[in-house]
């Protein structure tokens, strides 16, 4: 988790909200959630508050738990569901402390299957989950610019511009920018 020190932005805002509701929507206490998703008591209790802006790693425990993909949670938090997003409209979540920025590409939608996100890690950018958010989840890695070190089901995979990767996620994945630049890629997903 990131400490906040300044006001926290308007996303990070209603994320906060949001996982607050999702937890209230199950009756789960905040000990439960931290039994349920490895993740402490306080750290969730200062996540709902808005207090400390949550990690890529963090995100995604909670979307296991709460069996939806990183993108369906965030598009619950944008205020309109569109058919078109400008490119200069798209919801940009940032991981700075990781180098590792998300821009939710799609249009969102909570009832779709399909969706596509842009992902930029800086160069040394190293991220792991310890679960899929959602099981059999089916992803496609396509690098658009840089070189990418794709990790699943202790398989490694190195992918340079041009190349796509398609996988089904089970257990623990790990995305390493493999420099000496960033790496830009484009990831579609499609729940099972």
């Amino acid at each position: 988790m990131r400490e906040t020190d300044e006001v926290p932005d308007l996303v990070d805002t209603r994320l906060a909200a949001r996982l607050a509701e999702l937890r209230a929507e199950r009756g789960w206490s905040l000990d439960e959630l931290a039994e349920r998703s490895g993740v402490s008591r306080s750290t969730l209790s200062r996540a709902e508050r808005a207090e400390i802006s949550p990690t890529a790693s963090f995100l995604n425990r909670l979307c296991a738990v709460y069996g939806r993909t990183m993108s369906r949670l965030l598009s619950e938090v944008e205020a309109q569901p569109a058919l078109l997003v400008r490119a200069a409209e798209q919801p940009l979540w940032e991981d700075r402390a990781a180098g590792f920025a998300r821009r939710s590409v799609s249009p969102p939608h909570a009832g779709l299957r399909g969706e596509l996100v842009e992902g930029r890690l800086a160069a040394g950018a190293d991220i792991a989950y310890d679960r899929p958010p959602v099981p059999g989840l089916e992803q496609h890695i396509w690098v658009l610019d840089g070189a990418l070190e794709v990790t699943a089901q202790d398989v490694g995979h190195h992918l340079g511009t041009g190349d796509c990767l398609r996988l089904r996620v089970w257990g623990p994945t790990r995305f390493r920018c493999a420099g000496p630049g960033d790496v830009r890629y484009a990831l579609a997903v499609v729940l099972p």
